[in-house]
């Protein structure tokens, strides 16, 4: 649930009106008859009734949503929204803001009490107090869940929003239409790309905007995570807006929560097509890389690893880019041998990527690089599906070594790693992939040389001796354990009798 109260300037744990009373929740009978029995709206006690109950909603410990809900007065606060008072429009906007902002039963209260609708039609107000509040709400029920938000997409919302977008009365209402904006993008199922995709000219425009507020940027960034999170029409959606060198260049920012959803979104992208993703590293993606992998940021670290990964599993010419990109494979192999674990699985899926996807060259780049010794290094983890990985890049290395007559040397190294008695334990590992694989390994790489192995255990003939488990050279000049059956009484057998 991503929702946000609205507790403006009322803080405190039961705040006064402006005539001095104040208002608890024993109050609440005597507020609901204000704004329910009388005569005109314009009586400043409607307006009074109505302010109460949105303070009494605004104090920051335990609000009284449930009472307030249980009284009956959330119907009534949506018929305040829709009268011609706009300064109780406002406060009738802000209780119901509160309420949403609680739990999900709340939140589907504000919706059954028939709210949306009016909240989406005041979108278009004369009064940008009342279309900012109105909007803050919407994006508390929208964030609620992707049925509340579908619901609120289906009353019409989107075009409200946009309409303030492009035309925001101040800064702060820009903020709050921009992250209601990004609720209606959330959430899985996703929401339908025909009802959404309205928005990306305008958050394109937001995020190309130099004078976009940080804080609203990074909503416009998250937005545009959630519209390319899926199959490559909504990716190719995002980047026909053009967004793909901006978002490479905001990597650069010194705001780590802008960062993220730009990673996010260029992360969406190359887990796209080849087109979709040659179109990030066209846009000097690998360029930002190795400074990301260094970032303070455990988040940052693995979300470029993920982007890598990503990339690596592409074509030859784009796992050649992060190949030859100065100094990526080093930082990458880094981050495997000793990041945090959820960075190191990470790093362990681009590894494997190159080795799977990759050319002999590719490959061979890696062992340089010591790969060899971190994929070993990964090998004694509790993630079966990581050392799956690992077992799978590790495979197709030594494959690999044989294809270049070097396979005595990356064998050694997977030795002198500690790689052979990791391997050699996975053999009794529950995993049935995991022990099969190990198995396989060990009996094509590690096992006994076949033949040296036959010589010893085949009987050596030297006159009328048979030699066991030496040589012949040994059997000729030796004394060696044998049987000399020409010195033994022969006897018959006689099967006849």
């Amino acid at each position: 649930m991503n929702t946000a109260v609205a507790t403006g300037a009322s803080s405190a744990s039961v705040a006064p009106p402006a005539n001095g009373k104040v208002y608890t929740i024993s109050d609440i009978p005597q507020l609901y008859n204000s704004i329910t029995t009388y005569s005109d709206v314009n009586d400043p006690s409607v307006l009074e009734g109505i302010r109460a109950f949105r303070r009494l909603l605004s104090v920051e410990s335990n609000p009284p949503c449930d009472e307030v809900i249980q009284c009956g007065a959330l119907p009534h606060f949506v018929r305040l929204l829709a009268c011609d008072n706009t300064e109780i429009q406002f406060e009738a906007a802000w209780a119901l803001t509160n309420v949403a902002s609680a739990d999900s039963d709340c939140t589907n209260a504000v919706a059954d009490s028939g709210a949306i609708p009016h909240l989406v039609a005041q979108l278009r107000s004369a009064d940008p107090n009342v279309r900012e509040q109105c909007a803050w709400c919407l994006g508390n029920v929208s964030g609620d869940s992707p049925t509340l938000r579908d619901t609120v997409l289906q009353s019409g919302a989107m075009e409200g929003i946009l309409l303030n977008i492009a035309q925001p009365a101040s800064s702060a209402l820009l903020g709050n239409v921009v992250w209601t904006l990004s609720n209606l993008c959330r959430g899985k199922p996703q929401p339908d790309l025909h009802k959404v995709s309205p928005a990306l000219p305008h958050l394109a425009s937001l995020l190309s905007n130099p004078s976009t507020p940080k804080d609203v940027m990074v909503d416009v960034a998250w937005a545009l995570s959630y519209l390319s999170d899926g199959d490559d029409q909504r990716i190719q959606a995002c980047q026909d807006a053009n967004i793909t060198n901006r978002l490479v260049e905001l990597l650069s920012s010194d705001q780590p929560n802008l960062v993220t959803p730009c990673l996010r979104t260029l992360g969406n992208f190359v887990s796209g097509s080849d087109g979709q993703t040659q179109a990030v590293v066209d846009a000097n993606v690998l360029g930002m890389m190795s400074k990301l992998l260094s970032h303070r940021r455990k988040n940052i670290r693995k979300e470029s690893c993920w982007l890598l990964s990503n990339i690596s599993a592409g074509t030859h010419i784009q796992i050649g880019a992060v190949i030859h990109r100065a100094g990526l494979i080093t930082a990458v192999v880094e981050a495997l041998n000793n990041d945090q674990w959820e960075v190191r699985k990470e790093a362990t899926w681009v590894i494997s990527n190159i080795c799977t996807g990759g050319t002999t060259q590719h490959i061979e780049s890696l062992v340089e690089a010591g790969a060899i010794e971190a994929l070993c290094g990964i090998l004694d983890s509790a993630d079966a599906k990581i050392i799956a990985v690992a077992l799978e890049a590790l495979e197709a290395i030594l494959k690999t070594g044989e294809a270049l007559n070097k396979v005595a040397g990356y064998v050694s190294l997977v030795d002198e790693s500690g790689g052979i008695d990791h391997i050699e334990g996975l053999q009794e590992h529950e995993n049935d992939d995991i022990y099969e694989k190990a198995i396989a390994i060990i009996e094509r790489y590690f096992g006994c040389d076949d033949a040296q192995e036959d010589e010893n255990l085949a009987p050596v003939v030297s006159g009328n001796t048979f030699a066991f488990g030496v040589d012949a050279a040994k059997a000729e000049g030796q004394a060696a354990p044998s049987f000399n059956f020409a010195d033994q009484p022969q006897m018959a057998f006689n099967f006849a009798a």
